[in-house]
């Protein structure tokens, strides 16, 4: 069998990806300069690292691209050791702490979060042991709930850093991997009703965390409180239109919208870029996300097909959180946007998801063709 550079690759998806990731910087730059001043008196410190993290990003991508997916299945025990690991690390004194929140390492410049690793090392680790539990995947003590106590143990710590959003997110998508692994539906109703219980429990148990569920319902009524960001971010909003007030001419960004480089970016794009913008970043979503589901359709491994359809999930919920953030139809969960928000740990992250997911898309490539060349063979 002949192997072919160019044809073996998923174009579609490589292309759209780094476009994506290359509008992202644009926009990070244009949002988050006049907050750069003001704070560092550079307009280029948060650019600069984003840059930074994008060019660490393409090696990566590249590796993990050519990488066979199929080893992973080898390095589950030391992946899953290394998210508890990195994730203690955080709550040591080499954490490193911004609003409150302990959730990064600092390396010289650079922040690295470990919860944006644990978001693709969830995925390959419920992909590998429930791919080697088909046979008995109806059995809840048996098939189901062993790779789950895994799963509870990275909530909790993720919690503890805290970071609610990014929990729920994890936990939505070892869901997901579960029901598509072939759970039995009054498993499946089970988990949702032990999750969305706990979800709430841990929601009332913080003031901040019920005000912010409480105030996206009605923003107006603090808005220069808690509704402060989705105030300023119906702003934006309407004052973008179809086509935009211009690249670089928005208002909120003015010191008006907080976090407007990171979790409220894309309310910058509908400013800058209206309607028009905003639309361009959902369609690149949709088509990485489209032959994320086509590469996981194809795939003939149950590993493989679980690997792939769990990062898209993982991608999947981030844009409809942050989206949902954004418009004022989810509470605000501090989850950015794939490939665009400002957030080294995310890009870093989101782009090697991306790459797997092309070495995937390879594999079935060339299982086609190799099949193709038997034919004549087995006629």
């Amino acid at each position: 069998m002949k192997y072919s550079f160019t044809k073996d690759n998923d174009w579609v998806l490589i292309i759209t990806t780094f476009l994506l990731a290359g509008f992202g910087l644009l926009m990070v730059f244009s949002s988050s300069y006049v907050l750069a001043i003001d704070k560092f008196n550079n307009p280029y410190h948060f650019i600069a690292r984003q840059a930074i993290w994008f060019l660490l990003a393409i090696p990566a991508f590249l590796f993990f691209m050519h990488f066979p997916y199929r080893l992973y299945r080898k390095l589950t025990v030391v992946i899953v050791g290394l998210m508890v690991v990195s994730l203690i690390l955080v709550k040591t004194p080499l954490g490193h702490e911004v609003g409150g929140a302990q959730r990064w390492i600092r390396f010289g410049p650079l922040n690295l979060q470990p919860s944006e690793f644990v978001k693709i090392g969830i995925v390959i680790y419920l992909a590998h042991v429930y791919s080697k539990k088909q046979v008995y995947i109806d059995q809840f003590v048996k098939g189901v709930l062993p790779p789950l106590i895994v799963v509870a143990v990275i909530f909790g710590l993720i919690m503890l850093q805290p970071d609610l959003g990014t929990a729920t997110s994890i936990l939505i998508v070892s869901l997901l991997v579960v029901f598509f692994s072939g759970a039995r539906w009054r498993h499946l109703i089970g988990l949702g009703i032990v999750g969305g219980g706990l979800f709430a429990t841990l929601a009332v148990t913080e003031s901040y965390r019920i005000k912010r569920l409480v105030s996206f319902t009605d923003p107006f009524s603090d808005q220069f409180g808690t509704g402060l960001q989705l105030v300023n971010s119906y702003i934006a909003i309407a004052h973008g239109g179809l086509t935009g007030t211009g690249l670089g001419q928005s208002v909120q960004k003015l010191l008006y919208l907080p976090e407007a480089h990171t979790d409220f970016i894309l309310a910058i794009v509908s400013e800058e870029l209206g309607f028009l913008g905003v639309a361009f970043v959902l369609i690149c979503h949709a088509l990485i996300l489209f032959r994320g589901v086509m590469i996981g359709t194809r795939c003939k491994t149950p590993f493989g097909s679980l690997l792939a359809f769990g990062i898209v999930f993982q991608i999947a919920i981030q844009v409809i959180f942050n989206i949902g953030a954004v418009t004022g139809l989810l509470p605000i969960t501090g989850i950015p946007l794939p490939l665009v928000s400002n957030g080294g740990s995310s890009l870093l992250v989101t782009l090697v998801s991306i790459a797997i997911l092309a070495n995937i898309s390879r594999n079935n490539i060339r299982q086609k063709r190799l099949n193709q060349e038997e034919e004549p063979l087995t006629a």
